[in-house]
């Protein structure tokens, strides 16, 4: 049996990797395996490895080889909801050393206890999310870059741009609700309240990704993107304001017409 502190036996160096897969994996039955924790789930995989899953649809592998992730991946499948057409991965190299650090995509770490792998894992995964999220973000950029050239050079918009809009809106919106309600980017894993001394491993895995200045970055992509939207909508609403004014205008001077014509031409 593995020590708690060293579940890959004599291995002093490892290789962790992150896949987005879905929208929502199905952990409730996965639960029910042979499990090592739980918030994330960590589960034996292929030889002498383990994976954690996150129900946001995410998995991390460690220390399993390609053609056993393959096969995991077709195990995993059945529980996967709404599976990405380009699944985002991210890898970290993980070592055993006399202290941890984190420099040049490789982990240096005390031991390759399960609570470190949970640790890892967190940030891995939020890796891969953020950087979903990121190319989500760069097509709207791409997508809304016209709209904003008709803006600058006041040209009438489309007429099919409310329904773009609205899908802006709407992924946006969904964009938002997975940062802060599902994955929860910003905030710390449950498992630094009960072992705060991983708190200083958890605070140089976050710098090493970036993962506050990303969510940064993307906050002000999303309220630019927001400002476009709004701005592209309040014109389509003064496009529509004025061709219904022009319309009330030309029913008055028909009714005008007629009239004059009633007055003068038919008497």
């Amino acid at each position: 049996m593995q020590s708690p502190l060293n579940l890959f036996g004599d291995s002093k160096a490892i290789q962790a990797r992150a896949l987005y897969l879905g929208e929502r994996i199905e952990t409730r039955s996965l639960e029910q395996t042979n499990r090592l924790a739980l918030l994330p789930l960590v589960i034996p995989a292929g030889e002498n490895g383990y994976m954690a899953i996150f129900r946001y649809g995410v998995a991390i592998t460690f220390n399993v080889l390609p053609l056993q992730e393959a096969t995991l991946l077709k195990y995993l499948a059945p529980f996967v909801h709404e599976p990405h057409g380009k699944v985002e991965s991210e890898t970290l190299e993980l070592r055993i050393g006399e202290r941890e650090l984190v420099e040049n995509g490789v982990a240096t770490l005390l031991d390759f206890s399960v609570e470190r792998l949970q640790i890892i894992a967190d940030i891995l995964a939020k890796t891969v999310v953020l950087a979903h999220y990121e190319s989500t973000i760069a097509s709207a950029f791409d997508a809304i870059e016209p709209m904003a050239h008709s803006l600058k050079k006041a040209k009438r918009l489309r007429s099919n741009s409310d329904a773009t809009l609205m899908q802006f809106v709407g992924d946006m919106l969904l964009i938002q609700h997975e940062m802060v309600g599902r994955v929860e980017i910003s905030e710390k894993p449950e498992l630094l309240w009960e072992m705060p001394e991983l708190t200083r491993l958890y605070g140089k895995l976050e710098d090493e990704f970036e993962l506050v200045e990303r969510h940064n970055s993307i906050e002000r992509k999303l309220n630019l993107i927001a400002r476009t939207v709004e701005t592209e909508m309040d014109m389509l609403q003064n496009q529509r304001t004025l061709r219904m004014e022009w319309y009330v205008v030309i029913l008055i001077a028909v009714e005008i017409l007629l009239s004059a014509y009633d007055i003068f031409i038919r008497r």
